[in-house]
């Protein structure tokens, strides 16, 4: 049995189809030099690039 690296579990959401989502980086500090729309962009989950998403979905082997 292949336990779950849990790491990887807190930062990353699997969708229904497969993919894997992330939150964007920037977000935590020096917030009131950006932009109102950079901050609503920054707040929403971005979808991980299938390059980067293989070697991170074997270590979430239940989903």
């Amino acid at each position: 049995m292949q336990k779950t690296k849990k790491s990887v579990a807190k930062r990353f959401k699997l969708t229904g189809t497969g993919k894997l989502l992330h939150r964007s980086p920037g977000t935590r500090h020096l917030a009131s030099t950006k932009s109102s729309k950079q901050k609503r962009r920054l707040g929403k989950a971005k979808t991980l690039s299938n390059t980067h998403a293989v070697p991170l979905k074997r270590c979430l082997p239940f989903g």
